[in-house]
């Protein structure tokens, strides 16, 4: 999936850059206004991602020629400046969501995914069998088995269960899960990722010589076979 990233300051170009190019996403980089509205305005972006301040035209400038020309695609404008009436401003140049900077990266992803979902680019579908080696996961009827054996999971457990196996190999940070699975209020400090983590392991993995839910250290937690 394709997106375009508006900036001009090369370390938030290169923090961005390669958080989405880990994520899977291809990123290509306009570093003014004009440049922006020449690629923007070709439609082969699910996103763009539109710094406010820019040398040429401002960000709300940007917006407002893209959605002149028929441009549809979700924009998602980040500034410094986070003032109701900034953030209103921008909003009604055609932005779809505002961000203020500094920004933790998960919360980045976690305003693509959204905008991507409300478009259609990215599905979240409620009824499908995920497996990874023996372990089975059925999102319509909400069963657990691994091998022969069922698996009890409380809600929140099959939906930590759920996060992992829809993105296999792929590592999740503690805040990435607080966000997918408790939502943008839970508490950043606190435990409950951990100690969700080690009931988790406790029904999937302990009774099994394969284990399937591992510790990346420094990085959060993933689930593959190797």
């Amino acid at each position: 999936m394709r997106i375009l990233l508006v900036e001009d300051d090369q370390r938030i170009v290169d923090f961005v850059q390669r958080g989405l190019k880990a994520e899977s996403y291809n990123v290509e980089v306009a570093r003014t206004g004009m440049e922006a509205i020449a690629l923007g305005k070709e439609g082969k972006f699910k996103v763009i991602i539109l710094d406010l301040g820019l040398p040429d035209l401002n960000g709300r400038e940007v917006c407002e020629r893209l959605r002149s020309l028929g441009v549809t695609t979700p924009i998602l404008m980040l500034t410094a400046r986070d003032t109701v009436h900034d953030k209103v401003t921008g909003l009604r140049s055609g932005a779809d969501d505002y961000m203020t900077k500094p920004f933790a990266f998960e919360e980045l992803m976690a305003r693509i995914e959204v905008l991507m979902r409300r478009r259609g680019g990215l599905t979240k579908p409620d009824n499908r069998e995920f497996t990874i080696a023996d372990l089975v996961l059925n999102g319509e009827t909400h069963e657990v088995q691994r091998g022969e054996t069922p698996i009890i999971l409380t809600p929140k457990e099959f939906a930590l269960l759920e996060c992992f196996m829809r993105m296999p190999g792929k590592v999740l940070s503690r805040t990435r899960i607080l966000e997918q699975v408790w939502g943008y209020s839970a508490d950043p400090l606190t435990n409950v990722v951990d100690v969700y983590i080690r009931q988790l392991r406790r029904k999937i993995d302990d009774d099994f010589e394969l284990k399937l839910l591992k510790t990346v250290r420094g990085f959060g937690y993933k689930m593959d076979i190797t």
